[in-house]
């Protein structure tokens, strides 16, 4: 799961960034902390800043039918991967390569007896297309997904021994990653998400170097609201998410239109728990 990182530490965990910025300081503080630090580029390398100052235009697509489809912009990853590229506790962070990454039930750890968490289920369907290719479906890609508990707690980082809420999983002939899953909670300063990472093939996805999207969806505030309200595993999101609304988000705020909406993820309830689905447009091509 982890083995000993021999490159320089990571100045996000020296300095204890691990959350978005406005959930420990503000606007002054801030700045005191990028003087010490060296500069505003550490807040900005921990992805930890205001909202994005950078937006990035559409990058649309036209299917044979006529149908528009929308590319997903570049995302940060935030600092809690677990791909390969930053620290956990002081030792480098990757389950890429662990036994049982690729799975669809990503509610428990990877290890034998690890834990369940708790949380209203979530049955998560991804359907990837080519942006750049007539929005066919994107056959054989693979997705590496990761969110927080009903908590907001991260796997590996906050809770060091689990391995929960991680997994991989590849397109099949239409294009589709499905995954159980419970819908993320919400902790101060992010409006609820989702991570994930899209690599050319299974093959591909041990190596965070070969990932040709990193991006995140956005849970709709509607859906939270229902499920924080009416499961005691979520204590805290209610509150979390009236002080994190979408609007002021450092992720989604300056997103498009379009980029947003793709990014939203289209729900409905079940009897099991809710039934959510998202379009992954891609518009980067593997060399």
């Amino acid at each position: 799961m982890t083995q000993p990182l021999p490159s320089a530490p990571d100045p996000c965990q020296e300095h204890g960034l691990h959350r978005d910025l406005r959930t420990i300081l503000n606007r002054r503080q801030a700045l005191m902390l990028a003087a010490a630090s060296g500069g505003t580029a550490l807040l900005s390398s921990c992805g930890l800043g205001g909202p994005p100052s950078n937006p990035q235009p559409d990058i649309l697509g036209m299917s044979a039918d006529g149908v528009e489809c929308v590319a997903h912009p570049e995302e940060t990853q935030g600092p809690y991967p677990a791909d390969g590229s930053n620290r956990a506790h002081g030792e480098l962070a990757n389950v890429l390569d662990d036994i049982g990454i690729v799975r669809e039930d990503i509610r428990s750890g990877l290890t034998s007896g690890s834990l369940t968490v708790e949380g209203t289920a979530l049955e998560l369907t991804l359907s990837l297309i080519d942006v750049r290719g007539a929005c066919v479906p994107l056959v054989g890609h693979a997705v590496y997904l990761w969110h927080c508990d009903a908590a907001g707690k991260y796997s590996l980082y906050d809770l060091k021994n689990e391995t929960f809420l991680r997994g991989v999983g590849v397109a099949d002939h239409a294009g589709q990653i499905r995954f159980k899953t419970i819908v993320p909670g919400c902790y101060d300063g992010r409006f609820p998400h989702i991570h994930f990472e899209v690599y050319p093939s299974l093959d591909k996805a041990t190596d965070y170097t070969n990932r040709i999207l990193t991006s995140q969806i956005a849970v709709p505030a509607k859906l939270c609201r229902r499920v924080y309200g009416a499961n005691p595993a979520y204590v805290g999101s209610l509150k979390n998410l009236k002080r994190s609304p979408l609007e002021d988000d450092n992720v989604f705020a300056d997103n498009t239109p379009k980029q947003l909406a793709a990014q939203t993820m289209k729900y409905r309830t079940t009897d099991a728990g809710v039934a959510g689905s998202v379009v992954i447009g891609v518009a980067t091509r593997a060399a």
